[in-house]
């Protein structure tokens, strides 16, 4: 649980000891903005910024196995916006059986992002490809 975290954590309270000595010297103004943008950052690097884990073993939708503080998480995450929605996040630091699963996909690494796209798994795809797969199919006229 600390390891998901810890570097958001991390995060805020630097902007925080930096906001304190900000105030120290006379800055408010300058304080609150850089606080504001370390608590925005640590948000980021946290679980928070990913959909909540749910459904289970008879849930059809795609997976994605992630883990907090992972650039290339947060660029998947980002570029798919809202369709993010549409796949099962699953967090390798809190889920030791994903974690596994992982590793066998990748030959022994924990990459992430790792995508498992009907029983077939994809180690970083490009977030246009992922789009393309989870996206509705249209009815044809």
């Amino acid at each position: 649980m600390v390891r998901r975290w810890s570097l958001a954590l991390l995060t805020a309270l630097c902007g925080v000891l930096i906001a304190a000595v900000k105030i120290g010297d006379g800055a408010p103004g300058s304080a609150g903005l850089l606080l504001a943008v370390f608590l925005v950052f640590a948000f980021v690097l946290s679980p928070l910024a990913f959909p909540r884990t749910s459904g289970g073993a008879g849930d059809d939708r795609p997976v994605v196995y992630w883990r907090p503080g992972c650039p290339y998480c947060l660029r998947l995450r980002a570029r798919l916006g809202p369709e993010a929605a549409r796949l099962r996040w699953v967090d390798i630091w809190q889920d030791p059986d994903a974690a596994a699963a992982v590793r066998e996909i990748t030959g022994g690494d924990e990459t992430v992002p790792t995508v498992v796209i009907g029983g077939r798994g994809h180690v970083n795809p490009d977030p246009s490809w992922l789009r393309e797969q989870i996206a509705p199919a249209t009815p044809q006229a």
